[in-house]
């Protein structure tokens, strides 16, 4: 098991934005995503186009970092690295693109131009802050 209980929670817990690293020429790019992660199978799953999805085609290893504040105070960050790969499949691209955009309270069939990505989590890391 890569993703501790406690890291699952934490991904779970709150509605954030996580930030996609990809690399282009051996150069990082990074970028907000919206996602969902799918703790049986130890797998995110986000939907893009453009340039992460180019950057991970040619690419497939990733980073995600999620970090959740209060006012601008850290309280957590989540850390996954792992392989990203392109789903080539309608029904699973939907279901994912409207559980995602029902997660982030958009409309279920927005934004049906992007393509489904799951990453294979392969580490995970998390630091918990506080106020002492």
């Amino acid at each position: 098991m890569t993703v501790s209980e406690e890291i699952e929670q934490l991904l779970e817990g709150e509605v954030l934005m996580a930030h996609l690293a990809t690399s282009v020429d051996d150069r990082p790019h990074v970028a907000p995503v919206w996602y969902r992660y799918l703790a049986d199978d130890e797998v995110v799953e986000i939907v893009t186009t453009g340039r992460k999805l180019s950057n991970i085609e040619a690419n497939p290893r990733v980073a995600l970092s999620i970090q959740s504040d209060d006012g601008g105070e850290p309280q957590w960050m989540v850390t996954l690295r792992g392989s990203a790969g392109v789903v080539d499949d309608d029904e699973a691209t939907t279901t994912a693109r409207r559980a995602i955009n029902e997660k982030y309270g958009a409309e279920p069939d927005a934004y049906d131009e992007n393509t489904l990505v799951r990453i294979d989590v392969a580490s995970a890391s998390s630091q918990t802050y506080s106020d002492e």
